[in-house]
């Protein structure tokens, strides 16, 4: 790591990995998302996923270091089996629709729902979810913004964008929404355990939450 970062980052400038995974209906966009964010490129030509993939980022926000492990899921039923493996250890869950694609959107529960089910998180409640509308360089719309954010507050106030993974709208801003709201989460849980590990002689203990 180079020597002339910023000093205030996490962990004496090491960087933190941090898993997150993208879930949704195949088509919507997820594999142009990622690619667009990690390399800036964009192929309209682009091919469903089978199974999934995995794309690194190094990032800096809010002073710290950060590793973004982004993993891609095939939204196809026939690859369940395939990608909900994958779901376990992840850190964040950026729930992807098409802002054209009426379906899309109204599987959203059942993304979340087959999330939790086999990713095996500690802290249901808590656990941080980003919502992405992509495709809003599409003309032909069949989901409203405020339907959409109605949809946000209704499950567990999770920001909300609205991307275009062709034009690069908001992609950086979603992602680092997503690390955002990791961050925060972890936050809380060292305060916790900060509150909470005092020894005999009253030192507090630092603790350091484990991120894969």
């Amino acid at each position: 790591t180079s020597p002339d970062l910023h000093p205030g980052n996490m962990m004496s400038g090491k960087s933190l990995l941090l898993k997150v995974i993208l879930l949704g209906d195949g088509g919507v966009g997820k594999s142009s998302l990622m690619n667009r964010y990690v390399t800036d490129r964009f192929d309209s030509q682009s091919f469903h996923t089978i199974g999934v993939e995995f794309l690194n980022r190094d990032l800096e926000v809010d002073g710290r270091l950060v590793t973004l492990q982004i993993w891609d899921t095939a939204g196809q039923e026939r690859f369940k089996s395939l990608r909900t493996p994958f779901y376990r250890g992840a850190d964040c869950c950026l729930l992807t629709f098409a802002v054209n694609d009426l379906q899309s959107f109204q599987n959203l529960g059942c993304w979340k729902k087959e999330f939790m089910y086999y990713s095996d998180v500690k802290d249901p409640e808590r656990f941080p979810f980003v919502v992405l509308g992509n495709k809003i360089d599409m003309e032909r719309r069949e989901v409203g913004e405020d339907e959409a954010r109605a949809w946000c507050e209704e499950n567990g106030c999770c920001p909300y964008f609205e991307t275009s993974a062709k034009d690069d709208t908001n992609v950086t801003a979603a992602f680092e929404a997503a690390v955002r709201e990791v961050l925060a989460a972890e936050d809380q849980i060292d305060h916790a355990l900060l509150s909470s590990t005092i020894d005999l002689h009253g030192n507090r203990k630092t603790s350091r939450a484990s991120c894969c």
